[in-house]
């Protein structure tokens, strides 16, 4: 079986979170429409590519972007308030009662998201948009009401699922499904019907944000032409979700999947999440995982899969409290559902990188080279584990076939790895060629004596993974302007986490001096190791 869809150039591109990027007129987060700044200024480095983290909706307690409420709906967190045109019809921001106003000025003056108080104002602001939404509907004002039901008829699919499942959260109190009355739980047939009449208004409402969102993205989209948007294909949505809830037989919600034991963790990892019953969805032809295709390349150019291995064989652990095990169990069964997996996920026809750290059984490397998929080639991790010292392999020797990178968004930054690590694994680092001859002997010597990560280090290590032999290099934002700040920590729960934004509104980045200085660099190792855009696009 060949899937192979490679880039159709040798690309670059950066790693930043959407939630990472506010400009001036966003309201304390990055928002859908800031994309276009953050573009603006890709395109001027030479960078082709952005992999976001996941846009799905969260639950109002969680600022993770890898817990859900839905595997296709988009958070209206990040909906520019200042492109709906109810809001302009109700007067915009001046006509904000003068508290909010106060609320929406301390969320642009913080220096990290406040997740409850974005969540909390732009909720009331867009019911009242809806209000005048429905109100124009009502008198035949404008012609949007045609647009939104276009909007419910293509996407229902998803859509109307997702709505009824927020309207009865909500009129709940956010209490997770599972804690619902039998019958709503069960998803009786009577009690739906009667929910959806009950509820019709917060349907609704829950309804327009989505078609708001969806536009929005939509004409970003378009702006951001040029340069590939990727996202990020969580391995599985939470428990208490749309999809879950709607789809109960195609999963166990009597396990939680995980990671086994490895390195890192010598107990593994327990997330909390049900399991598929591949047998059911098998029987279904993956419906449901053809359908988050489906919407992840109508959103997308490509995305990452994460935690790819577990499409091969997923680990869990019985709430029982019986001996964690692996599904499918043996070998060959694994083999053959990820490669039906990954080609169902082809067939949607984005791009697709697979997230292949970790604990990566052979057989699924090789089966990843086999189907033509790029896995990840991490920095810091790639080195002759067999050889004695372990040296560093050199990132021009990556393949073709791979996704070359500095570290993700849970590792820390280059600058924070390099000072943290051992004597002789930073004296490892400068024994690669292509580090070498881009640092001077001075440069080598100081690096070898003081662990500071200075410039010249940062640029020699940055350019060798231009360099390098990977069709995609995606560099976390971090690592390409050397910084030390980190997105996330895991195994850690806390305010840090998730809420780190660019040190100036992105609109500023192309007038920064700094933003400026390292987009000319970037440009320059764009044309040197043969990732530029083509002509036309970096204008």
């Amino acid at each position: 079986m060949t899937l192979t869809s490679p880039p159709t150039r040798r690309v670059a591109g950066i790693l930043v979170p959407l939630f990472s990027i506010p400009s001036s007129a966003s309201w304390g987060i990055g928002e859908i429409g800031d994309l276009t700044h953050l573009v603006r200024w890709c395109r001027s480095a030479g960078i082709g590519l952005v992999q976001l983290l996941p846009v799905n909706e969260m639950p109002p307690h969680e600022s993770s972007p890898y817990s859900s409420l839905s595997g296709a709906a988009i958070d209206p967190q990040f909906i520019s308030m200042s492109q709906v045109p109810e809001f302009e019809r109700l007067g915009g921001e001046a006509a904000l009662e003068p508290e909010l106003q106060r609320q929406l000025a301390a969320l642009r003056r913080s220096s990290r998201i406040d997740y409850a108080a974005v969540r909390r104002l732009k909720d009331l602001v867009l019911r009242k948009c809806f209000a005048q939404f429905v109100a124009d509907a009502e008198r035949g004002v404008g012609d949007r009401r045609a647009a939104f039901d276009t909007f419910v008829n293509v996407e229902g699919w998803w859509l109307d699922q997702y709505a009824l499942f927020r309207a009865l959260r909500a009129f709940y109190g956010e209490r997770e499904w599972a804690l619902w009355p039998e019958s709503i739980r069960n998803r009786d047939c009577s009690a739906l019907d009667a929910a959806r009449g009950a509820l019709a208004e917060e349907i609704g409402y829950r309804t327009y944000v989505q078609w708001i969102a969806g536009t929005q993205w939509r004409q970003a989209r378009e702006v951001c032409a040029g340069v590939m948007l990727f996202g990020d294909m969580p391995f599985m949505v939470s428990g208490d979700s749309a999809d879950v809830w709607s789809r109960q037989d195609e999963f166990r919600l009597d396990v939680s999947v995980g990671a086994p034991p490895d390195a890192f963790s010598a107990t593994g990892q327990d997330w909390k999440l049900p399991l598929y019953r591949w047998d059911v969805l098998e029987a279904r032809n993956f419906d449901w995982l053809r359908q988050r295709a489906r919407r992840y390349a109508a959103l997308y150019d490509g995305y990452r899969v994460d935690h790819l291995v577990g499409f091969y064989r997923t680990y869990f652990r019985p709430h029982d409290g019986s001996p964690a095990e692996f599904s499918p169990s043996e070998q060959d069964e694994q083999e053959r559902l990820g490669e039906r997996v990954l080609q169902t996920f082809r067939e949607s026809g984005a791009h697709i990188i697979a997230e292949d750290l970790g604990v990566i059984p052979d057989f699924v490397r090789a089966s990843l080279i086999r189907v033509g998929m790029p896995g990840y080639k991490v920095f810091r991790w790639e080195r002759e584990w067999q050889i004695e010292g372990a040296p560093f392999i050199d990132p021009v020797t990556y393949p073709r076939l791979s996704t070359a990178t500095s570290g993700t968004h849970d590792t820390e930054p280059l600058a924070l790895w390099w000072e943290g690590a051992p004597a002789a694994e930073r004296a490892a680092v400068l024994a690669i060629s292509s580090v070498a001859e881009r640092l001077g002997e001075a440069d080598r010597a100081a690096a070898l004596l003081a662990p500071r990560f200075d410039p010249s280090l940062q640029g020699a290590i940055v350019e060798s993974l231009f360099a390098s032999g990977s069709d995609y290099l995606i560099l976390p934002v971090q690592d390409v302007f050397g910084w030390r700040d980190r997105i996330n920590q895991p195994a850690t729960v806390g305010p840090e986490n998730w809420s780190w934004r660019l040190p100036w509104p992105s609109e500023r980045l192309m007038v920064e001096p700094e933003a400026a200085t390292v987009a000319g660099q970037l440009g320059i190792w764009s044309a040197r190791h043969g990732r530029a855009l083509p002509t036309g696009e970096g204008q």
